[in-house]
């Protein structure tokens, strides 16, 4: 019987990029993919650092695994615990002492180490616990597996690791090193094979992902404007988009691409932080507010149609009254159609940990709130404009076989709904909307 593995991930979409190539190392290995925590062989966990909750979660689920490892081995079944990626990276060897049942700790940029790794543990070598935490994203990329098993509609694709902004609230540069960026060969060629095994629709992935900077095919430096231009040649590819960007990395072949090329989708994530100059100052965002607000309007110039999701922290130390009035000012002027917003995370590591904090936890909560509500006010008013009026819609997956019901994204990233007798995954088309909802669309029946 084969043995099986379970992948649980945390966090962003690059940590969902990452579990798929973890997956895929299984795959590569002989391994069976379940879905039941009581099943798997292995079980891999991949973390997230950027907010305390998910280091929280961590260990809650660890909680969980110890129980299952203990019944399975009352079995005689042995589990194999692995914890991969940002916390990983951030914890090292603590993580064994907090829980101690956990046989491997690899970091975001050693999991292509894993195979080396599996094979110490299944020679049975007692009581060890392997680590590994070098940063090594070259190595990590050349040694992953070039075969393609898992088969998707859309597909992540990450083409920039790591980050030099030093934002004084985040840990990405502790936990992801420098920024590093892949050649264009290996991206297309990556590329390529997703498009072959069914993909129509391909997101490029970094943490500063137009702060890529890889090498060509001609030996020269590409951005991420020429990159998007060289990959939408690529026949049976229908869709580009990317994110995360960094307004201090826009760049004209960029401004360019949103308007001469067809498959680049009109939405971009611009994260802003706050609406005011002192904080993005003591974030050391390095960037005004005025600068942020004519990239939106110079975007705006090549592509009339886009459209815009950002993040938001609200509470972050020093944070008064005023500036955050000003954040609410700064939503009222982009009408931001997504967002993330979250209540400052004080992260260990960084240079903003130790910062005096006056802030009640109510009166941060309360901010949240109001933000929160504007945005919705936004996002439910972009949705409410498209009833009676057709979105060209890629469907992506499909539930419900006996009376179908597909779900897809429009070129807005809004989830449209379907109803149909037929499976529509894998297809685009041009859907007219009967419903709108805060987060999704209703669209009306093609049969």
């Amino acid at each position: 019987m084969l043995e099986k593995f379970k992948v649980k991930t945390f966090g962003c979409q690059m940590n969902v990029y990452d579990s798929q190539k973890i997956s895929e190392i299984f795959f590569d290995l002989g391994y069976k993919n379940t879905f039941i925590d009581q099943e798997a062989d292995f079980y891999v966990i991949n973390t997230c650092h950027i907010r305390n909750k998910a280091k929280e979660k961590l260990y809650s689920e660890l909680g969980k695994i110890y129980k299952i490892k203990k019944n399975r081995n009352k079995k005689n079944r042995n589990t194999i615990v692995i914890v991969a990626g940002c916390v990983a990276q951030a914890e090292g060897e603590e993580i064994f002492k907090r829980a101690p049942f956990v046989d491997i700790v690899v970091g975001s940029q050693s999991y292509q180490k894993l195979p080396h790794l599996i094979k110490k543990i299944k020679n049975k070598i007692k009581n060890k616990k392997f680590v590994e935490l070098d940063f090594e994203p070259k190595s990590k990329f050349d040694h992953l597996p070039k075969n393609k098993y898992i088969h998707e509609v859309s597909s992540y694709l990450t083409i920039q690791e790591g980050c030099n902004k030093f934002c004084k609230f985040c840990v990405v540069p502790y936990t992801r090193g420098p920024e590093y960026s892949r050649s264009v060969k290996e991206i297309l060629n990556e590329a390529e094979l997703l498009v072959n095994n069914g993909t129509k629709e391909i997101i490029l992935l970094g943490q500063n992902v137009n702060a890529y900077h890889g090498q060509d095919l001609n030996n020269k430096e590409c951005n991420l404007g020429k990159l998007i231009y060289i990959l939408a040649k690529i026949k049976g590819l229908k869709r580009i988009r990317y994110m995360t960007a960094h307004p201090k990395d826009m760049h004209d072949d960029l401004y360019k691409a949103h308007k001469n090329v067809e498959k680049l989708m009109p939405f971009l994530h611009l994260p802003i932080q706050s609406g005011s100059n002192k904080i993005l100052k003591a974030m050391n965002r390095n960037y005004s507010v005025e600068e942020y607000l004519k990239i939106i309007n110079k975007v705006k110039e090549f592509r009339k149609d886009i459209v815009f999701s950002s993040d938001f922290i609200v509470g972050y130390p020093g944070e008064t009254k005023e500036d955050f009035q000003k954040t609410l000012d700064l939503i009222d002027k982009v009408k931001y159609v997504q967002s993330f917003s979250f209540i400052y995370s004080p992260r260990p590591g960084t240079t903003a940990y130790n910062l005096k904090d006056n802030l009640k936890e109510s009166e941060k909560k309360r901010r949240l709130s109001v933000l929160q509500n504007k945005l919705r006010f936004y996002q439910e008013n972009f949705n409410k404009n498209f009833v009676k009026k057709s979105l060209n819609v890629l469907f992506s997956n499909s539930i419900n076989e006996k009376n179908y019901q597909s779900l897809g994204y429009s070129q807005y990233m809004q989830l449209v709904r379907i109803n149909n007798k037929k499976d529509m995954q894998g297809k685009i088309e041009d859907i007219k909307i009967k419903k709108s909802f805060y987060k999704s669309l209703e669209a009306v029946s093609l049969n």
